[in-house]
């Protein structure tokens, strides 16, 4: 059975979401361990465990936490020469992008980025990219060990297996860092009420919301259903609002329970970022917007008179 090692994502100690859904495709791939590096890996190899990793190799050194990439990368290279995996799987991340591609150059092998599937395939692995905008897919083979593969965050939905992992700590190697980019200062974003990327409902707008000044009408709905709120790349790019709340092929991939998409035409720029949605509804006034055709609800309407009534009705029906 191939060896499957998932490269763990740390912020601030906690365990990025990518990582338990890179851990429900590995299981499905082969026998599953993990890396974490930095602050709370001791901790984190726990919640990796319940997620299927069978052995987490650790090190909390702080290299891993003030530079970008080149411990990690030295790291795992170091690691690969004495576990010999199969396949790696990294999250299409800024943070992971930085390590996996340093990695592969270490390596001699290469990688393939923005991956939405990974299966096993002719003695090695097949990664299915998206490519212009999503309107078609492409399956490459990869067949260089390791495989190197980044996956678009929220291509596979996270399940626990209830398993424990052995811990396997681990001497980072840091190289030569005096010329390395080292991180000085995080600064957190003003932001969502409810973070976009972990939302089970989402209420995005498009540009048939006709302006910024009528963005507060789908905050409003969001307020009343617990949800967040998200857009198109058009009213992005317009300026309406800020890229943080931009879903699609270079936004935010989502898997909400409940999408709602107000005046958003369906582009495939946007949809491949929100189809693995559960439920989906549409409210727009062109009644053959192919939004509509991949909703499960779809209304045909103005969506500056629709949202507001839907508001009310949330509202009336929590009793508020």
């Amino acid at each position: 059975m191939a060896k499957v090692w998932v490269a763990a994502e740390l912020n601030q100690g906690k365990v990025q979401s990518i990582s338990f859904e890179l851990l429900a495709k590995a299981r499905e791939l082969g026998d599953v361990e993990a890396i974490a590096l930095g602050k709370g890996a001791e901790a984190a190899a726990a919640e990796l465990g319940k997620h299927g990793a069978k052995k987490v190799y650790v090190s909390e050194d702080a290299a891993f936490d003030d530079y970008i990439g080149v411990p990690a990368a030295g790291t795992i290279e170091a690691l690969v020469k004495q576990g010999a995996p199969d396949l790696i799987l990294f999250g299409f991340t800024y943070d992971s992008r930085e390590v996996a591609g340093r990695l592969a150059a270490r390596l001699g092998v290469g990688q393939v980025s923005n991956a939405m599937d990974v299966s096993a395939e002719g003695g090695g692995f097949a990664a299915s990219v998206p490519y212009f905008g999503g309107a078609k897919v492409a399956t490459l083979k990869v067949l260089n060990k390791p495989a190197i593969v980044l996956v678009r965050p929220k291509s596979f939905e996270a399940s626990e297996a209830g398993g424990t992992a052995t811990i396997e700590k681990i001497e980072p190697q840091k190289g030569d860092l005096s010329r390395a980019a080292k991180i000085v200062d995080r600064v957190v974003e003003a932001g969502e009420k409810v973070k976009l990327e972990e939302a089970t409902i989402i209420v995005s707008g498009g540009r048939g919301m006709q302006g910024p000044e009528n963005f507060p009408l789908l905050e409003q709905l969001a307020d009343a259903l617990g949800a967040a709120v998200g857009a198109s790349r058009a009213v992005v790019d317009a300026g309406w609002v800020p890229y943080a709340m931009q879903v699609g092929q270079t936004g935010k991939s989502v898997r909400p329970t409940v999408y709602i998409a107000a005046g958003i035409s369906g582009a495939m720029q946007h949809t491949v970022g929100m189809k693995g949605s559960k439920f989906i509804v549409a409210i727009n006034k062109d009644a053959e917007a192919p939004i509509l055709k991949m909703a499960d609800l779809g209304v045909v309407g103005d969506a500056l008179k629709i949202v507001p009534k839907l508001t009310d009705a949330v509202k009336a029906k929590k009793g508020k």
